[in-house]
């Protein structure tokens, strides 16, 4: 309800993801020199997942072949950490490219990683106008990111 109460948010989040050295107060899993894994800050399930260029850019045709190998590589690395660290029983994978089809920011590509399990879903978007997550975004983060950086103090 936070983001949506707020109407749009200044700047890009992601860009400022890219360049930032607080990775655990952004919730910055990974970054490289071409793409970066984020989490969700108001997320669907816990462990919702950002995976991004870090170049601003808002259509997969704008892509270079080596962002896009990059995006879609760290989409499986993401499965794959989610995976062992939460052990859900499904996904949901996907990009929503462009305002008309739900882009919360239309001009920075990122693609959408959200584990499921069954039953995740209950009355309370719809009665309580809230989303209930099991975890805080602090403990999922604690969990995902020795993953990503399996050697202490690597920032890249």
């Amino acid at each position: 309800m936070e983001y949506l109460r707020s109407g749009d948010m200044p700047g890009c989040f992601l860009c400022e993801d890219a360049s930032t050295d607080e990775f655990a107060s952004n919730f910055l899993l990974f970054r490289s020199h071409l793409c970066l894994v984020v989490m969700n800050r108001f997320p669907y399930n816990s462990g919702h997942l950002l995976i991004s260029p870090r170049r601003h850019v808002g259509a997969m045709e704008e892509l270079t072949p080596e962002e896009l190998t990059e995006v879609m590589s760290l989409t499986v690395r993401s499965i794959e950490a989610l995976k062992k660290a939460m052990t859900p029983e499904g996904f949901n994978v996907g990009a929503n490219l462009g305002s008309a089809a739900g882009a919360g920011v239309p001009g920075h590509l990122h693609m959408h990683v959200v584990p499921r399990w069954s039953g995740d879903t209950n009355f309370m978007p719809v009665v309580g106008e809230s989303k209930v997550l099991p975890e805080a975004l602090e403990q999922t983060f604690e969990r995902l990111r020795p993953i990503f950086h399996p050697s202490p103090g690597q920032a890249d």
